[in-house]
């Protein structure tokens, strides 16, 4: 991997900027280091700001400052040592906190520092994440607000790629170019200066936009992708060329006084659009409730043009009014697919909702459990969370509890876009029930899945009992009494380090699953699996919600604690303690090199994108 350095800056500022980010994709897994290097030419001593916006499935692993040279690190903590530093720094009168933002896909990381006169300050922050295959694609986003331009990528062992976003398009499209290979590719952006202050969304503070890279790798086989390296293993499993299964599918849609307006007519549009889809194999039932519930049909029927003809003219009269009955709604969903069983068929199950429950049966737990017990494990529950309004970890348990997941809808012009984006997810399954199997593996995440839907992805990471290769079997097996088994291919090149990528896949999905685990449970249970994500955590130094970094500032001794913040917060949530320097109102966007009342220098920063 090579570092692009350039000096950029121009002489009456005496602020200078590079910038670069450097991402490597192995294994679909996205080691991305960002680094801003600034150099206060000033004869008095300034105040640097670092503000990124990362990935909300990121976990940050690393943040280092360096002031001439001397490195100053974060640590990663549990909350409550975090806190208690916190605190005595506050007491000192130093400046406190710092917690991140949460956009609709986005977490902000902001610091600053206070940079002497004719010094130097380089910011190197470090996130990980696994990247999620969805419509047939990967995609890596790389946000660059004010001034973050990207130089190079390259991919190997793709099937193709392709660029857009913000930052491909007009004026930017020209510093773009593209080559392909066999079985690699490279995607070169270098902006020049009047292009990165002219461009759509741009202006004297630089680009303003993301630059998007969609791939897909090779699949040479149904058993997929497995890695093995370091007593490690990952299985990317994503089969091809299998025939669609016909799908038994009811939504329920929440009518009740709090959709009014533009949630309703969202909704309405969506519905119309979804039911188009519906293929003619497949079942489909569509109910809408508020304190009572409204049937379209009472039985599931098939998709024939004229059905869903009809089902439309249904969606588009949906109409907001009275309370909220999701506990009576729900049970009459999935009694309407119990009713209904067609062999060779997936059923599914999704809810639409914008509130808590109101009237009825209002007890969540109580609410969780009628459902888990009349969907009995037989279909995945979707439940999608429109606004910030609504009880998202009540949701989150409920398809958790049922083979689903939850999934906010995000109350923009585009929800309409959102809903059937999600709902085309999963609106092709292919498999049922499907069990990973790996004889001679052990600390496996997790390898039961309900369904599998084309253009998806099934990731399982392990450890290989005594790092023995030649026992270690895997095997995937469907209901429908088929098998894959792994082609013998020998041991993949993966490079062998005492903290391969592959351990680290797997600490990320250990990590991330057992979060979701500890939401399902409670008592000793509960508090044993959070310790367990808790020690992994603290291990590979993730900032994950059970843990903060602890960034003590060089100078002044300041002190920050910088959070992973809470799924779904609309708004910034900034604490700022006694002794704290005041600065200007800037942008919210993007990394912000900035001393109070002087203007950003023009810079031509550049990065590099590695896949791997």
């Amino acid at each position: 991997m090579r570092t692009l350095s350039h000096a950029g800056g121009v002489a009456q500022t005496r602020l200078r900027t590079d910038f670069h980010i450097n991402s490597t994709v192995s294994n679909r897994y996205a080691t991305t280091v960002i680094t801003s290097r600034v150099a206060n030419r000033m004869q008095e001593s300034k105040e640097i700001e670092f503000h990124v916006e990362i990935p909300k499935d990121a976990f940050i692993s690393k943040f280092r400052m360096y002031i001439d040279g001397q490195p100053y690190d974060g640590v990663v903590k549990t909350k409550e040592k975090a806190q208690q530093q916190y605190t005595q720094a506050v007491s000192q009168g130093q400046s406190a906190g710092i917690v991140s933002s949460v956009g609709r896909t986005l977490e902000e990381f902001r610091t600053s520092v206070n940079v002497a006169a004719n010094k130097k300050v380089t910011f190197e922050l470090t996130y990980e994440e696994l990247m999620r295959r969805k419509h047939g694609k990967y995609e890596l986003k790389i946000h660059a607000r004010p001034m973050q331009p990207v130089r190079d990528f390259k991919v190997s062992g793709i099937t193709f790629v392709d660029i857009k976003g913000g930052l491909s398009t007009k004026e930017l499209a020209n510093a773009i170019t593209k080559t392909q290979e066999d079985k690699e590719a490279w995607v070169h952006f270098y902006p020049t200066v009047n292009q990165q202050t002219n461009c759509d969304g741009c202006g004297e503070q630089g680009l303003d936009g993301e630059l998007i890279i969609s791939y897909d790798v090779q699949r040479d086989n149904g058993f997929g992708d497995i890695q093995k390296a370091d007593g490690y293993f990952v299985h990317h499993f994503a089969p091809s060329s299998l025939p669609r299964i016909p799908k038994n599918v009811v939504f329920v849609i929440d009518r009740s006084g709090s959709m009014s307006g533009r949630k309703m007519r969202q909704t309405r549009i969506a519905m119309v659009k979804i039911l188009s889809d519906l293929d003619e194999e497949d079942f489909f039932g569509l109910i809408t409730f508020d304190s009572e519930i409204l049937y379209w049909k009472e039985e599931l029927v098939q998709a024939t043009s004229a059905n869903v003809e009809t089902a439309q003219g249904f969606a588009r009269s949906i109409q907001d009014r009275g309370a909220t009955d999701i506990n009576a709604a729900l049970l009459e969903g999935a009694r309407m697919l119990t009713r209904y069983t067609r062999e060779g068929s997936a059923s599914i199950l999704i809810l639409l909702t914008d509130g808590d429950p109101t009237t009825g049966v209002t007890n969540r737990g109580t609410i969780q459990e009628n459902v888990r017990r009349v969907i009995a494990g037989q279909f995945p529950l979707y439940c999608l969370g429109f606004g910030f309004d609504v009880s998202f970890e009540f949701l989150q348990k409920l398809s958790l509890m049922n083979g689903g997941v939850a999934r906010r809808i995000y109350e923009d012009s585009d929800a309409d876009l959102q809903l059937k984006g999600f709902y085309e997810e999963v609106a092709n399954p292919l498999l049922t029930d499907v069990t990973m199997i790996y004889e001679g593996g052990t600390n496996l995440t997790q390898t039961n899945f309900s369904q599998y839907y084309n253009g998806s992805e099934i990731v399982v990471a392990g450890q290989i009992l005594d790092n023995n290769v030649e026992n270690f079997i895997p095997q995937v097996v469907v209901r429908r009494k088929v098998t894959f088994t792994e082609a013998d291919t020998g041991p993949d090149p993966i490079e062998n380090t005492t903290d391969s990528v592959l351990q680290r896949v797997w600490a990320y999905l250990t990590v991330k699953q057992l979060l979701e685990k500890e939401l399902l449970l409670s008592g000793n249970e509960k508090e044993k699996v959070k310790n367990e994500a808790l020690e992994l955590s603290l291990k590979y130094s993730f900032v994950t919600p059970l843990t903060s970094m602890v960034v003590t500032k060089p100078q002044e001794g300041d002190t920050e604690v910088l959070h992973k913040p809470e799924e779904g917060k609309p708004h910034r949530n900034r604490h700022r303690g006694v002794g704290s320097t005041a600065r200007k109102q800037g942008t919210l966007m993007g990394d912000t090199t900035r001393t109070t009342g002087t203007p950003r220098s023009s810079r031509t920063p550049r990065s590099t994108v590695i896949f791997r």
